[in-house]
């Protein structure tokens, strides 16, 4: 995984709290969201998996609940 991809990600949610595949690659030209959210969860953070749909689509919507514990935000 590229750290900048990674760092978008991160940015993202932490600013706009949620964000979909298409999203991803819309804004920044990610198109393997959900391999880079395994690795966010595997690093600490809370990240919820909605399931959104319409009448002809399924995706997941990755929501932010907290950000890892660190000597920054612990104080």
């Amino acid at each position: 995984m590229k750290e900048s991809q990674r760092q978008a990600v991160i940015e993202h949610l932490k600013k706009k709290k949620s964000l979909t595949s298409w999203e991803a690659i819309q804004l920044y030209g990610i198109t393997r969201l959900a391999s880079i959210i395994f690795n966010l969860r595997a690093e600490g953070y809370s990240i919820f998996t909605k399931k959104e749909q319409n009448d002809k689509s399924k995706w997941a919507r990755y929501v932010l609940m907290k950000k890892p514990a660190t000597k920054e935000n612990i104080k």
